[in-house]
């Protein structure tokens, strides 16, 4: 049986070491660099008894590096499992082992910014913010969600990465798992945005008309709700998305516009 210098247990803390510090010391010349060689270094305390072996190890990972922190977790774990190798004898370059880095660094940034920061935070966060808005305090609470869900990902990914290796990376992208979870990712993320623009979203028209003496007014908004309830709110959310779609992202701007819509709605009586 091949000898194990390093355990499970040990990827795990290194990862969580990376993660609590990944966003500390970054520059433009290496960004998260020293917190990932930061994050070996009880690594390579097990594996490099030769301080010089060691300081070799901490030179070569102060390179330029720079991934989402949660789903490119198995760029750590295939890390240590190559500097395992490569303090037992075989035959890894340097250059092998900071390229990999490299060239993974980027594409799992992509997917974990599409999984992390653009699906899961804005759920929660919002998720918290409704309920903190209609008074219950387990809205300050939810925030904790996030952060508890990144660490079970994280920590799993990065012993999943050490255990495979390089097959590992191969073997996620191209089963099709990863575009099945964005997928439902992405579902997910509009039913619930869609749940609270229809609680949150305020729109309608108070206009009304009387068509000959003595008839009941013709209330506009009844007419609309009669036909498709909150049509109005919904448009807004739809022409708000679109103009964010196709023309900026600048909120700034957003927020003039709606203002300057209300005003004038509310000015002529229409809204």
């Amino acid at each position: 049986m091949e000898e194990k210098l390093i355990s499970e247990k040990d990827v795990r803390n290194a990862w969580l070491r990376y993660y609590m510090f990944c966003e500390v010391g970054i520059s433009y010349e290496r960004l998260q660099a020293l917190s990932f060689c930061y994050s070996l270094i009880p690594i390579f305390k097990k594996i490099y008894p030769d301080k010089e072996d060691m300081k070799a190890a901490l030179q070569r990972h102060l390179v330029f590096y720079n991934t989402e922190a949660v789903f490119g977790s198995p760029i750590n774990g295939i890390v240590i499992a190559l500097e395992e190798q490569k303090a037992k004898g075989e035959p890894i370059e340097d250059d092998a082992i900071t390229g990999l880095k490299t060239g993974l660094m980027g594409p799992l940034a992509g997917v974990g910014d599409s999984i992390d920061w653009a699906t899961l935070k804005p759920i929660i966060f919002a998720l918290g913010a409704s309920l903190s808005a209609s008074g219950n305090p387990i809205g300050a609470f939810v925030l904790l969600l996030l952060p508890i869900i990144q660490i079970a990902i994280g920590t799993q990914l990065s012993v999943y990465g050490y255990k495979m290796g390089r097959a590992s990376i191969r073997e996620i992208l191209s089963s099709g798992r990863i575009k099945e979870l964005i997928n439902g990712a992405s579902t997910l993320g509009l039913f619930m945005m869609g749940a609270l623009s229809s609680n949150y979203v305020a729109l309608s028209s108070p206009l009304k008309f009387t068509f000959g003496k003595g008839n009941d007014p013709f209330v506009v908004q009844n007419i609309i709700d009669s036909i498709v309830p909150g049509l109005l709110p919904l448009l807004a959310v739809l022409g708000i998305y679109w103009w964010l779609n196709k023309k900026n992202q600048n909120m700034v701007a957003i927020m003039l516009i709606i203002l300057a819509i209300s005003l004038v709605g509310a000015i002529t009586g229409i809204l």
